[in-house]
C-alpha cells in the first residue's frame, strides 16, 4: 500500500490554509498522542465551534485530494483530541481486513459473554442478541445493501447533518469542524489513531474495515467523532424491520454497548426503534 500524502504539515507555517487553497478559520495542529509526538500532524481542527455550512466551506480540501473534514467533539471530559490517547502507532490498514469477519468474530465474543448472552437483560429466550434466525446465536451473516437510485448522495446528506450538528450540537457537547488525512471518510478514525473502542477493540482499522463495508452497502460517512463515541450519516438506511433487524445484528457486533446500555434491550427493539428509516447511526463505547 502506498503512503497517502499528508498535507497538514503545510499549514505549519501557514494556518490560513491558503498553501492548501483554503480558507480556515483559527485552529491548530493535533500530533500529540499516547507515547509522545507523532511524526506528522493527525489533524486540524478549528479553535471556535463552527457555523453551519462550515463543513461545505471545507470541501475544497476534499477536491484537491488528502483532507476530508469530520466534526469533532471537543466538550467531553477528555477535552480536545490532544486528549484524546490517540494511538497511531498501533493501526493497522482497514483494507487488509475483512468486514464479514471483523463482524462474525466480534459477533461470538459479544454474543458469548455472560451479559449479552440474550442480548441483555429482558430479553425472552427468543428474541437473542443473536438475531432471530432461530438457530441459537450462530452469526447471521452480513445484511443486504439498501442503497436504490432514490437514496440521496452521501456526501450531500452528510453536508447536512455536519451542518444540523454544529448548529443544534445533538449529542455533540462542544462540536468543531476538523480536516484529516485519509483516503475515505471510513479510513478517518484510524487514520488519527483514534482509541475511542478500546475496551471492545485495540486495532481501530479493524472497526474502519466494517465502516467501509458500511459505506459501500448503505452509503454511510464519518461526520463525528468524539473521545468514545462515533457518528454516521447514512444515505440508505434499512427501510423494512427485516432489513433493519439485519442491520442490527451487524451493529451489536461493531458495538455492543448500543444495546447492552440502551433501554432497547433487544436487537428486534433496536431496529425498530433506531435504525429503521434513521439516516443517522450513532456509537458509544463504555
Amino acid at each position: 500500500m502506498a503512503t497517502l500524502p499528508n498535507p497538514l504539515p503545510k499549514l505549519a507555517t501557514d494556518m490560513t490554509g491558503a498553501a492548501l487553497g483554503l480558507q480556515l478559520p483559527p485552529g491548530r495542529l493535533v500530533d500529540a498522542t499516547d507515547e509522545g509526538p507523532w511524526h506528522e500532524p493527525l489533524l486540524w481542527f478549528a479553535d471556535e465551534p463552527a457555523a453551519p455550512g462550515a463543513w461545505t466551506a471545507l470541501e475544497s480540501a476534499r477536491r484537491a485530494g488528502g483532507l476530508l473534514p469530520v466534526v469533532i467533539d471537543v466538550g467531553g471530559s477528555q477535552g480536545d483530541p490532544e486528549g484524546w490517547e490517540l494511538m497511531p502507532g498501533e493501526m493497522s490498514y482497514p483494507g487488509d481486513h475483512d468486514a464479514e469477519e471483523v463482524l462474525e468474530d466480534f459477533w461470538y465474543e459479544c454474543a458469548t459473554q455472560e451479559d449479552g448472552e440474550l442480548g441483555a437483560a429482558g430479553a425472552d429466550g427468543e428474541d437473542r442478541a443473536a438475531g432471530e434466525d432461530g438457530e441459537d446465536g450462530e452469526w447471521p451473516g452480513l445484511a443486504a445493501p439498501t442503497a436504490t437510485t432514490d437514496s440521496p448522495d452521501p456526501d450531500s446528506l452528510a453536508t447536512d447533518i455536519a451542518d444540523a450538528l454544529v448548529e443544534n450540537g445533538g449529542p455533540l457537547k462542544d462540536p468543531r469542524l476538523a480536516l484529516v488525512p485519509a483516503r475515505r471518510s471510513a479510513d478517518i478514525p484510524a487514520a488519527i489513531g483514534w482509541s475511542g473502542p478500546m475496551n471492545h477493540e485495540n486495532d481501530t482499522a479493524r472497526l474502519c474495515a466494517v465502516l467501509r463495508s458500511w459505506e459501500d452497502r448503505f452509503g454511510i460517512r464519518v461526520v463525528a467523532l468524539g473521545f468514545d463515541h462515533l457518528l454516521l450519516s447514512v444515505a440508505s438506511p434499512p427501510t423494512t424491520l427485516a432489513e433493519a433487524e439485519a442491520v442490527a445484528a451487524e451493529h451489536f457486533a461493531f458495538c455492543p454497548d448500543n444495546i447492552w446500555q440502551s433501554s432497547d434491550t433487544t436487537l428486534r427493539a433496536y431496529a425498530g426503534n433506531q435504525l429503521l428509516n434513521q439516516p443517522v447511526w450513532h456509537f458509544w463505547w463504555d
